[in-house]
């Protein structure tokens, strides 16, 4: 599986992201070219080398009618500042709104796959701006400067994902830095408002670097494309990519982006787990079937021993983040536990496939497992029982007559 994994030890923004992605291509002048030519109105990009703590990277600066924002702009908290629809004319010529960008993204010359990912990580810094300051989306706007400068970001990133085309994107925890931030609203805590409503339910840290290390658009940027988020996975790196920010920190302040391959399929799940020892076999068995029923990846159970000797059950339920709430609730509902305990886990998984054997006995599905060296096939049951019925045979005869079939 090719997977790109995305180190956010030293937070992330749009240009840094753009120059880590940068990287890994293996022309990236030919690109950058690419993005001047795309026609976004006013907009110039260039790429130059940068050291941080002895580290050589990639800065990718852009330049907005012939002028580059300044550093203290271009890490901003609110680049996308909101504004009400209620502005003076004059102010509402200096803004954007997202038809407006729309308009623009929909004039260049991109694939539709890029143009939905583009308005798609505008429509969520909207929504992050909507809720900070209690609004309707309709309502927001954009600040024309910092827009364009987002415009550029955001296109940029969407490209080159769409141009490396990992089949997943694992994202590090997030660090978002500590300390205040000033922006067109006044001082701001870190993360700021925004930033903290995009980072939702992905694990983030703050650190004793006092400064915002994730701006709102680098947030949204991960949020859009990431996979899933937790530690580097088991890979093979084919290429590393360094995207340098701009300010200059005792710690080296760039986005590192590694892509690769991963020897099987991986992903991140929870555990949910609770004993009990005052409910029957039958109220336990209808438990985990309604857990199952309602998503669970898989529900079993384990014989324990707890105080006072009293043989009791822990149940185990394994579940993707998606349906984390709604079998915790079920647990409460169909058992007598008192609390649950949950563990976030790493699965990694053999690549699978189920391939249509045209065989004497009639077709039969085969499941394939793959992955780390290995190799594991086996008949579908509901088949083997099926032939074995329809011809009197154990299981075992009618594997043996497959196995035979199949070889021949």
């Amino acid at each position: 599986m090719k997977t790109l994994y995305l180190d956010c030890g030293m937070g992330a923004a749009g240009d840094m992201l753009t120059a880590a992605l940068l990287e890994l291509l293996p022309h990236p002048d030919d690109f950058i070219d690419e993005l001047n030519t795309l026609g976004i109105p006013d907009i110039e990009f260039r790429k130059s080398k940068d050291v941080k703590c002895g580290i050589t990277g990639t800065h990718v600066s852009v330049t907005y009618r012939g002028m580059e924002e300044g550093a203290e702009m271009h890490r901003h908290t609110e680049h996308t500042h909101a504004h009400a629809q209620n502005e003076s004319h004059h102010a509402a010529h200096a803004h954007s709104d997202l038809h407006q960008i729309e308009h623009i993204i929909g004039h260049l010359a991109l694939p539709e796959s890029v143009q939905n990912d583009i308005l798609a990580v505008f429509q969520l810094l909207a929504e992050a701006e909507s809720h900070v300051h209690n609004m309707p989306v309709s309502d927001i706007h954009f600040h024309e400067v910092g827009t364009m400068d987002a415009v550029a970001d955001i296109t940029a990133v969407c490209m080159l994902i769409h141009r490396l085309a990992p089949d997943e994107i694992i994202v590090s925890p997030v660090n978002t830095g500590s300390g205040h931030v000033h922006c067109a609203h006044g001082i701001l805590p870190v993360p700021a408002p925004a930033t903290a409503y995009l980072l939702q339910g992905i694990p983030m840290y703050g650190s004793a670097i006092q400064g915002e290390l994730c701006t709102p658009t680098g947030a949204a940027l991960l949020r859009h494309f990431a996979t899933r988020f937790g530690e580097l996975p088991v890979i093979q790196v084919e290429a590393i990519g360094y995207g340098m920010g701009v300010k200059e920190f005792d710690t080296a302040n760039c986005v590192r982006a590694m892509i690769g391959t991963t020897g099987a399929d991986t992903d991140m799940i929870y555990e949910l787990a609770c004993n009990v020892d005052d409910m029957t076999g039958e109220a336990i068995g209808f438990a985990t079937e309604c857990l199952l029923m309602h998503g669970a990846l898989d529900a079993y159970t384990v014989p324990i021993g707890m105080k006072k000797s009293r043989p009791a059950t822990m149940i185990c339920v394994l579940c993707h983040e998606a349906n984390r709430q709604e079998l915790l609730s079920l647990l409460f509902q169909h058992t007598t536990t008192l609390g649950v305990r949950e563990t976030p886990l790493h699965r990694y998984m053999l690549h699978r496939k189920t391939d249509m054997l045209h065989t004497e006995l009639g077709d039969v599905h085969r499941k394939v497992s793959y992955g780390y060296g290995v190799s594991h096939s086996k008949y579908e049951y509901e088949d083997l029982a099926r032939i074995a019925r329809e011809h009197g045979k154990s299981l075992a005869e009618v594997q043996e007559l497959l196995d035979r079939s199949y070889k021949n």
